[in-house]
């Protein structure tokens, strides 16, 4: 699917889915004390916690160890302890993204790039914790070819998913920040068989995550150069959205939802081994899978959840991300950049 389908296609689904204390009180000074109310309270003081309330929570992609932060917050009963029920959901981004913007569901993990996006379609998304810190996306190369800059890549075959993303919108941002343009370089539509081409040497270059392929290359004993999104440009990434809707009716249910991941996400970093050891009971097919590999993977994302802040989105993240949507067209006019993310949600430090 080309970028043009594809970015019709999502407008299609867009417009399909929008159609549809006991007061202890301040001690009273004076010579007459207060009267004493000796009577029994009227009403009764519940014990029992508030109910439930059900939250489906679309993830984008299937179980994996990525996850490790909500499998964690569950396992701890931090949704529970913030009265939630939680539901993983391993929908597509882009359905979860018009849900959210139809006030269908409540909220989705999605990337920074999919809200401005939907905000353009007009779809009143808002997002209101940054898990991934910095953009996920690198190129590789085999080592020894020099190719260790985005300057580098001028002239190259470069294999990728396809014309949409993270893994374009991470490229153009590279090429962009060396001076070149998409015509400096031959794009190659590959799909998500990346080690596959690079290792056939079908192209020279491929755009990966940084959590999966180059860990996956490396261990099959391929050295590989590896230029990260993340040194050469601030991007938003993966985080929790809302809707204006949600914020307005129930906002203490947003700053729950943020308060539970949050603590996920502190776990996990603070004990990685004990976080995998949770991911068991959630991956299927994770006890079977290379342990060293799938404990790489978990390492290297904790690598961009890392903050001073856990959750807080960057405006300057955002603007750049704006800036490479125009730049590859993406957008058409630039949007009001306060209006696409809070971080009023977050818990006080």
């Amino acid at each position: 699917m080309n970028r043009t389908t594809r970015l019709i296609t999502f407008s299609l689904l867009v417009c399909m889915l929008s159609a549809c204390a006991i007061s202890t009180g301040t001690p009273v000074t004076g010579t007459t004390p207060a009267p004493t109310n000796t009577s029994a309270p009227t009403t009764p003081i519940s014990t029992q916690a508030p109910a439930l309330v059900h939250v489906r929570l679309p993830l984008g992609y299937i179980p994996n160890v990525q996850f490790a932060p909500l499998y964690v917050a569950v396992e701890k009963g931090y949704f529970a302890q913030e009265g939630i029920d939680i539901e993983f959901d391993y929908s597509m981004e882009t359905d979860a993204v018009a849900l959210v913007g139809a006030n269908e569901i409540q909220f989705a993990v999605v990337s920074g790039d999919q809200v401005l996006l939907a905000r353009a379609q007009g779809l009143p998304v808002v997002y209101v914790l940054a898990w991934y810190q910095d953009y996920p996306v690198s190129v590789v190369s085999k080592s020894g070819q020099g190719i260790l800059k985005p300057e580098d890549l001028k002239g190259k075959k470069i294999g990728l998913p396809g014309l949409y993303g993270t893994s374009y919108i991470g490229l153009r941002a590279l090429l962009s920040t060396a001076g070149l343009k998409e015509s400096d370089v031959t794009l190659d539509s590959i799909g998500y068989n990346q080690v596959e081409v690079l290792v056939s040497d079908q192209d020279q270059v491929v755009v990966v995550y940084t959590t999966n392929e180059p860990i996956q290359l490396r261990a099959m004993g391929y050295p590989v150069d590896e230029i990260r999104v993340k040194d050469y440009d601030h991007l938003v990434s993966n985080g929790l959205i809302t809707n204006q809707n949600t914020i307005s009716q129930d906002p203490d249910l947003v700053r729950r939802m943020d308060q539970a991941i949050i603590k996920g996400i502190a776990d996990t970093i603070a004990d990685p081994d004990a976080a995998y050891q949770t991911c068991l009971k959630y991956v299927e097919g994770l006890k079977q899978a290379d342990q060293a590999i799938q404990k790489q993977v978990l390492l290297t994302s904790i690598e961009l959840w890392n903050a001073d802040q856990i959750g807080y989105s960057d405006p300057v993240a955002w603007e750049n991300t704006q800036k490479v949507l125009l730049d590859i067209a993406f957008l058409t006019t630039p949007l009001d950049i306060s209006q696409t993310f809070s971080n009023d949600f977050l818990p006080t430090k």
